[in-house]
């Protein structure tokens, strides 16, 4: 099955090219009765769009979704969501002189192999514009988790050498909007900033990692085997463009670690009651927690109830204004300065990226994880 679907249950399929008419997708099994708040998706989508951010690209699309199907007066009918985006601000031409050109970084080389064809005005469907359709998706993903009480929350932890050193829970995730970079430590802001506003300068670009957090996260997720919530989730964060990493809890580090060191132990404490009308409401009975959380919320692929705390790596943009050296389809040697309008980091946009390809994560597995017990249906009433 070709690749454009993520997803069991709850699952997303998008459509569309960078400067096509239109890009959009169609939401499939999202339970029926759902009261969706449209104006908090399109706030989501607001937040990605071209031009949301003064240090990202000059493209200024308007991303007003339509819903198409799947809706009666807000409310989900059980039958699949269909939503397009349309393609307002494309400027094709910009893209002319590489029709035969491989830029360095880009799918253009591999595309063309693997299809005989590709789409060179903005590099078609392998462009960053097809994740509008994503964070529609989440955010309605959102809104299914929001009834168990689970809040998805992504922020820049880095960009180049310039890092956010204190760990998150010191930190007010609510912030991340209040500033360009998207960053949740202000004393981080005016040093990504300076760095992403520098490399632009230069005609270059920068890469940089989004941390994520999930909390009040019911145990129970996820599959013990090849659908670890973990597994999924890397999946769905390595789907993104210009991603290169993936680690959840101590990661890489734990490699360097011993297992007393890394153990999470056990403890009696309290946890937050998931499900509607109870958000945030703490359960004072004994519940069992962990007193760290070395593992980043799972154990065996499962969620254990702790925060889930992942990172993920972006490479720099490939387009940038600098000369470089490459090869068009006869293989003659050709020098390419990039024309149009691109981003020189992508990490201030792409925490809502993140935080949509979670949500949908988590909202496909909250609902597999109700067919596995017999309690989790109701009694026949006769």
């Amino acid at each position: 099955m070709p690749g454009n679907s993520i997803g069991h249950l709850f699952r997303l399929t998008t459509f569309g090219e960078s400067h096509g008419a239109a890009i959009g997708g169609v939401v499939d099994g999202c339970p029926a009765g759902l009261k969706l708040d449209l104006d908090a998706v399109q706030r989501e989508l607001d937040r990605r769009r071209p031009g949301s951010t003064s240090l990202g690209t000059a493209r200024n699309e308007a991303d007003k979704v339509e819903f198409l199907s799947g809706l009666m007066d807000g409310i989900t009918l059980g039958t699949p969501i269909a939503f397009l985006l349309r393609n307002t601000d494309a400027r094709s031409t910009d893209y002319d002189a590489l029709k035969d050109v491989y830029r360095p970084g880009h799918a253009d080389m591999t595309w063309e192999e693997k299809y005989g064809i590709r789409d060179h005005r903005g590099g078609g469907r392998s462009s960053a514009r097809e994740t509008a359709a994503r964070v529609v998706g989440g955010a309605i993903a959102r809104q299914l988790l929001a009834q168990e009480g689970v809040q998805v929350q992504a922020y820049v932890e880095q960009v180049g050498s310039e890092r956010v050193d204190r760990p998150y829970t010191d930190l007010d995730l609510a912030s991340v909007w209040n500033n360009d970079v998207r960053t949740a430590d202000p004393e981080a802001v005016a040093r990504m900033t300076a760095l992403i506003e520098q490399v632009r300068a230069e005609g270059d670009s920068i890469g940089g990692v989004i941390a994520c957090v999930v909390r009040d996260v019911p145990v129970g997720l996820g599959e013990p085997v090849f659908d670890r919530l973990e597994a999924d989730l890397a999946k769905a964060m390595l789907s993104i463009n210009a991603t290169k990493g993936f680690q959840i809890g101590n990661g890489f580090a734990a490699a360097a670690l011993r297992g007393s060191q890394n153990n999470d132990p056990f403890i009696l404490g309290w946890r937050r009651r998931p499900g509607p009308g109870m958000i945030g409401a703490r359960v004072e009975e004994g519940a069992i927690r962990t007193a760290t959380n070395n593992g980043g919320g799972t154990l065996g692929g499962i969620s254990n109830g702790e925060d889930i705390r992942f990172s993920v790596a972006f490479k720099p943009p490939a387009t940038i204004a600098k000369a470089q050296h490459t090869v068009d389809r006869s293989g003659s040697a050709v020098v390419i300065e990039a024309q149009g309008r691109h981003d020189p980091c992508v990490v201030p946009r792409a925490v809502p990226i993140v935080e949509a390809m979670t949500c949908l994560v988590l909202a496909d597995h909250l609902l597999r994880n109700r067919t596995v017990r017999a309690r989790n249906f109701a009694p026949q009433q006769h």
